[in-house]
């Protein structure tokens, strides 16, 4: 879902006050600041990463109403997108509105009341740390929000936890669902933003809905991120053993989303998010999607293709292929049986043949269910009888 532009080749809200409004307490990054939101009726939004994600995203929020920029990674590229009035590389036959605004992200995001990371998880570590610093220019009461679908090196941390720790849950938000940017643009999506903050998720969903999009509010951001990234790696696998069978394509992508599933459970995400929109949802589309580049690097790996040659091929960066291992280690650093996740990491690195990928998706049995013991005949009667004494 989101790329920056590569060379061509139960709910936890937090106490809160009204929109705008200073909120007592600390956060981390900031210790001692007031916390606040953007101001009502806030107007401008920069998105950083002019992929074919971020360039459709940018598309929306101007339609949304929305002062916008989009920042492209250089200036060079930044002129083109400028001149042309489309992203031909990445978003070819979309017109970039008038009212959209072009520029380097070397140019900051002071002026921005939302700034939206339209970036590989790979690279979000160094544009939050730039975003950090005070040269960025970031409002205090600027919203940051996360679209990527996958978990930031090399601790494997989930994109909206690191962001909380620089600049409070209270103003970090994340996307997911189901969005195609092509189709996005021309007949709609079905997107999830999720915070912590009741009113950072509204305010985002209604400019999607102004645009035109369908957007459900949730207060599970990390759940909807696991989502996201159990769906880059379920549809990679499925693209990957679609030939050697439905079934064992199928299994590959049930196995892979359970075993994430049970890592979210632990960090107290809720089954919603991934049942919802955000998981099943987004899986499906990209499943079906002949162009989605998760599919295709998929199915490129079992025509033995090199992990490392699959990107010059599709045009485009694969999120998937670069966070999969990944993945795979943070699960099992939790204590998470994920012998699918962790067999897809080997078999992107070429560790593992494909005939052998397929017999172990095959021949996997998931953990048992905690079954729970019913009492012996007579159990009642006798805990009575040990209560009432001699």
């Amino acid at each position: 879902m989101t790329e920056l532009e590569p060379t061509p080749s139960p709910s936890s809200r937090a106490d809160r006050g009204s929109v705008g409004s200073p909120i007592g307490g600390t956060q981390p990054g900031g210790l001692g600041r007031a916390r606040a939101l953007p101001t009502p009726g806030a107007r401008r939004a920069t998105v950083i990463g002019a992929g074919s994600f971020g360039t459709a995203l940018a598309v929306l929020l101007a339609r949304g109403g929305l002062r916008t920029t989009l920042q492209a990674r250089t200036a060079e590229q930044a002129a083109l997108l400028a001149n042309e009035r489309e992203n031909r590389a990445y978003l070819p036959g979309v017109q970039l509105p008038a009212q959209l605004r072009v520029e380097p992200t070397s140019a900051g995001v002071a002026r921005a009341d939302y700034v939206f990371l339209a970036v590989p998880s790979r690279g979000l570590g160094e544009v939050i740390e730039t975003l950090a610093a005070e040269t960025s220019g970031l409002s205090a009461r600027a919203a940051v929000v996360s679209v990527a679908k996958g978990l930031v090196p090399p601790e494997g941390t989930p994109p909206t936890s690191l962001l909380s720790a620089h600049f409070g849950a209270h103003r970090v938000a994340c996307l997911g669902g189901p969005a195609h940017a092509q189709e996005m643009v021309h007949a709609g999506a079905a997107l999830v933003a999720a915070c912590v903050e009741e009113e950072l998720a509204r305010a985002l969903a209604q400019v999607f809905t102004r645009a035109g999009i369908v957007c459900e509010q949730s207060n599970d951001p990390l759940g909807v991120e696991l989502a996201g990234a159990a769906k880059n790696a379920a549809a990679l696998a499925a693209g990957a053993t679609e030939a050697q069978g439905l079934n064992a394509a199928g299994a590959a992508a049930g196995h892979i989303f359970a075993e994430v599933w049970r890592y979210a459970e632990g960090l107290g995400a809720r089954p919603e998010s991934m049942i919802g929109l955000a998981g099943a949802g987004d899986l499906v589309a990209t499943a079906l999607a002949r162009e989605s580049r998760n599919r295709r690097a998929g199915e490129l790996l079992a025509a033995g293709v090199p992990a490392a040659e699959i990107p010059a091929r599709i045009g485009q960066a694969v999120e998937a292929l670069e966070t999969v291992a990944l993945l795979g280690r943070t699960l099992e650093r939790a204590g998470v049986q994920a012998p699918v996740t962790v067999a897809l990491g080997r078999l992107i690195s070429g560790e593992l043949p494909l005939a052998e990928w397929v017999a172990l998706v095959r021949a996997t049995v998931p953990p048992p269910a905690l079954w729970r013991r019913r009492p012996q005949p007579g159990f009642w009667r006798r805990v009575w009888r040990r209560l009432a004494g001699p």
